[in-house]
């Protein structure tokens, strides 16, 4: 048994985590062999065979302000050329809101849909298009559903200074939009102070 993968060898092959490779092995899509003390091995071809899609693949772009579309475009090109190059079915869906705002149409349908089971993989140009605080939350929902999720560009994530940057100017932000609506001449002060801190940060 030798020629034959672990599981943890198995899930770094393709990619995946040894959850959904359990998940095919119960849908039928992959059957494993076991050792005398139950553990399972696999076929490098089985493997290939196991990992033909039956779902879609989700690509998912958002940026946060009008002024961004040229940046929205970007991504969805990006988006569009990786899926189309791996051969994947998929859909692409935007965004258009706050990293901050978890009512956006776009992220509730894509929630919707990771929690179907029909989809295979979610696609995204960078981990921060998914929401400024709470990624990780969709990333173990893809977790429990057995759905791989591919960020194209992590090898060139921002360091911890950029993203705790960017944080903050997210927070003043849409605090300052919040303000921006009261004629309180109190809160156009702290608006305006908002303002002068988020220029010092850049």
């Amino acid at each position: 048994m030798s020629n034959l993968l672990t599981i943890q060898s198995a899930s770094e092959m393709l990619g995946v985590t040894a959850k959904t490779l359990r998940r095919w092995e119960q849908e039928g899509r992959i059957k494993p062999t076991r050792t005398k003390g139950g553990h399972r091995r696999y076929a490098i071809q089985d493997l290939i065979g196991g990992k033909k899609d039956k779902g879609i693949t989700i690509c998912y772009a958002r940026v946060s302000s009008h002024d961004q579309k040229e940046d929205l475009k970007r991504q969805c090109s990006v988006l569009e050329a990786f899926a189309t190059a791996q051969g994947f079915s998929f859909e692409l869906i935007q965004d258009l809101g706050s990293g901050m705002n978890y009512k956006k149409k776009g992220l509730n349908r894509l929630l919707k849909l990771l929690c179907t089971g029909n989809i295979d993989r979610l696609v995204i140009t960078h981990k921060d298009r998914l929401l400024r605080f709470g990624s990780e939350l969709i990333f173990a929902i893809c977790e429990i559903f057995g759905i791989e999720v591919v960020i194209i560009n992590k090898s060139a994530d921002s360091s911890y200074e950029e993203d705790l940057t960017s944080d903050v100017l997210e927070i003043i932000t849409v605090f300052s939009a919040r303000l921006y609506g009261s004629r309180s001449h109190k809160n156009k002060n702290i608006m305006e102070q908002l303002k002068v801190v988020s220029e010092n940060i850049k």
